[in-house]
């Protein structure tokens, strides 16, 4: 199938979408990540998502569910740290729920090895990351033998996780 924009994917949404985050950086050749490094507010690079937060805005406002869990190594990166500080503005501002799980509290459980958008427990979108977190392709499945196993994972991973306000970095 062909690649799917995110403005497509959460479009059809129409009861909930769901993110397993599983890199520890990513895209950090991004101006608004490298400012973030450089000192710039927070609140300033976080505008450089405003699309994003948009998006999310309306998906919701349509009555869908948006959430993701970060799977982390710890001691988290700095492009974790950074993601922990737009996390407010950029997701949360947007009515997107995030909750944050480290590698060793998601030990018993069987993850995707890559990241995957699921909506409404029916499409999946894969993506694939180089290793220095250049978004390299996405991949559409409708496979249920392939969404069920993801959709019971994410919903393991979601109730050990910790919701973003209490993680602490």
């Amino acid at each position: 199938m062909s690649e799917v924009s995110f403005e497509e994917l959460l479009g059809a949404a129409k009861r909930e979408a769901v993110k397993f985050e599983l890199r520890d950086a990513y895209m950090t050749s991004d101006p608004t990540y490298l400012g973030w490094l450089a000192g710039e507010p927070v609140e300033k690079v976080s505008a450089g998502y405003g699309d994003w937060t948009d998006l999310v805005r309306a998906t919701v406002a349509r009555g869908v569910r948006v959430r993701r869990v970060r799977v982390v190594s710890e001691p988290v990166s700095e492009y974790m740290r950074f993601e922990h500080a737009v996390t407010p503005a950029v997701n949360l501002s947007g009515g997107e729920e995030i909750r944050w799980l480290t590698r060793q509290g998601a030990r018993d459980l069987l993850i995707p090895a890559v990241d995957v958008w699921v909506v409404d427990g029916e499409t999946a979108l894969f993506l694939y990351f180089s290793g220095d977190g250049e978004l390299v392709s996405s991949e559409v499945v409708t496979d249920q033998a392939i969404i069920v196993p993801i959709v019971q994972a994410f919903s393991a991973a979601w109730d050990l996780a910790v919701p973003h306000e209490e993680f602490k970095i």
